[in-house]
């Protein structure tokens, strides 16, 4: 099993951790965030804990200075919108950073014209790193407003005129269409959620839901995928069963997967959390 960590950023840090919370940098602003796994004491004072911009705290935000309702951040050429969302987040998930090297490393590699499907795709990041390493993009999510930020996202990068189709859609419902269209795609990025609507109020259960989706990514798989990519922030899935759920999936063609964990050490301790869980399948 890999233990992925958070690659180098400019725009991020988690500065510290414990007491059930982290403290995040986010561009300029700092940020409290409940974090169960970090029981411990944290290693920074009170003191630094309470100058932080804005605190997440029984379902909502509590700012102790004011900011900018949205404010510009960047992981290497990519630039994107934060903003703090009634959801705690803030419009990135540092940790996949180390899933993006890997997917742009791959794609520039292949010598060949690369069709990639982003499901659950979010603010956009993964499908500007893709776009910006020469890949024609599907961009799928079930919220109209989440696609908007991503577009918002790709014109700030300076991408907005790479093949990139901008779609709000049901993950599933799409990707069954995309079956009956005979479309077909060299890559496949995933981020499901463990409970969710499409955008027809179609209900997503990751336990009987993920089955569905893969049989259907497999058959709009080519003849010659290039990667396959699942992150996971949910119980109800391990790295392990990812892994075996890719292999199913992927079963007849030449590749290997692999799977693991992506975590974030804090700068005050050295501490490290893992945050989510992943599998991912490739060739070569």
């Amino acid at each position: 099993m890999l233990r992925l960590f958070t690659p180098h950023w400019d725009d991020y840090e988690l500065l510290d951790s414990g007491h059930g919370l982290k403290l995040e940098r986010f561009g300029k602003y700092q940020f409290v965030r409940p974090e169960a796994q970090a029981a411990w004491k944290p290693a920074l004072s009170v003191k630094v804990w309470d100058a932080a911009h804005a605190a997440f705290a029984d379902g909502e935000w509590r700012f102790r200075q004011p900011i900018e309702p949205r404010w510009q951040m960047h992981y290497k050429d990519v630039r994107f919108w934060s903003e703090a969302t009634p959801f705690r987040h803030l419009g990135v998930f540092p940790e996949q950073a180390a899933q993006w090297d890997w997917m742009v490393e791959r794609i520039k590699t292949a010598d060949r014209p690369i069709r990639l499907l982003n499901l659950f795709a979010y603010t956009g990041i993964a499908t500007l790193m893709a776009a910006a390493a020469g890949a024609q993009v599907t961009h799928i999510d079930s919220a109209k407003n989440t696609v908007a930020w991503a577009r918002e996202n790709a014109e700030l990068s300076g991408l907005s005129d790479r093949p990139i189709r901008w779609i709000v859609d049901d993950a599933l419902k799409f990707t069954e269409r995309e079956v009956r269209r005979g479309v077909k795609y060299d890559a496949i990025l995933m981020d499901p959620p463990p409970f969710g609507h499409g955008a027809k109020g179609e209900v997503w259960k990751f336990d009987k839901s993920l089955p569905l989706l893969l049989d259907a990514c497999r058959a709009v798989l080519s003849e010659t995928p290039l990667l396959v990519m699942i992150t996971a922030y949910t119980a109800q899935a391990t790295p392990s069963s990812l892994d075996s759920d890719l292999a199913q999936m992927l079963s007849g063609y030449r590749g290997r997967t692999e799977s693991g964990t992506l975590s974030t050490r804090e700068r005050s301790g050295g501490r490290s959390l893992q945050l989510a869980m992943f599998a991912r399948w490739h060739t070569g």
